[in-house]
């Protein structure tokens, strides 16, 4: 498997807005990265063998709102490596920025209770993602669908928790 493709499958497994279930529309979801979290997933590619992905991440929330998050990632056979993410309110229930691994920018929208995200890597995939808040505000589902070209090669399902 090609490195961005690798990329791009463990991008599913760590994103950035959470918060409590709740009927209510959340106030502050970018207030789940700030601190430390956990993502934990199984990423499965198409004609690959299924492999763990591991991140923990260290994040901030600026004055002006926006949320700065380092992420350290690990996955099955290779090492480690930094992703960084830049991610603001673009309007009610939209979020945009930036993250290292993408091509382009990142958009989050909310959708009902869960999360919807959007983002182009290189090598034409494209990855949307879906996190959705489970019940105490402390742990998100966490499933995306790669595509390339178009096609569905792969996906990724595991739970993104909050440390403190």
């Amino acid at each position: 498997m090609t490195r961005p493709a690798r990329i791009a499958i463990c991008l599913a497994v760590s994103t950035l807005f959470v918060g409590p279930a709740t009927a209510q529309r959340l106030q502050e979801p970018l207030r789940f990265f700030e601190g430390n979290t956990v993502g934990e997933s199984t990423v499965n590619i198409l004609f690959h063998k299924a492999y763990s992905s591991r991140t923990t991440g260290q994040g901030k929330i600026n004055p002006d709102g926006s949320l700065d998050l380092v992420q350290r990632v690990e996955e099955d056979g290779r090492s480690p490596f930094q992703r960084r993410w830049h991610m603001k309110p673009s309007g009610p229930g939209r979020w945009s920025g930036t993250m290292s691994e993408a091509v382009g920018p990142v958009t989050a929208e909310q959708v009902g209770e869960r999360f919807r995200f959007r983002f182009a890597m290189k090598d034409s995939i494209k990855v949307e993602q879906w996190l959705t808040p489970l019940a105490g505000g402390k742990v998100a589902r966490n499933e995306a669908t790669i595509r390339k070209h178009g096609f569905v090669v792969g996906h990724s399902k595991g739970t993104i928790r909050k440390l403190s």
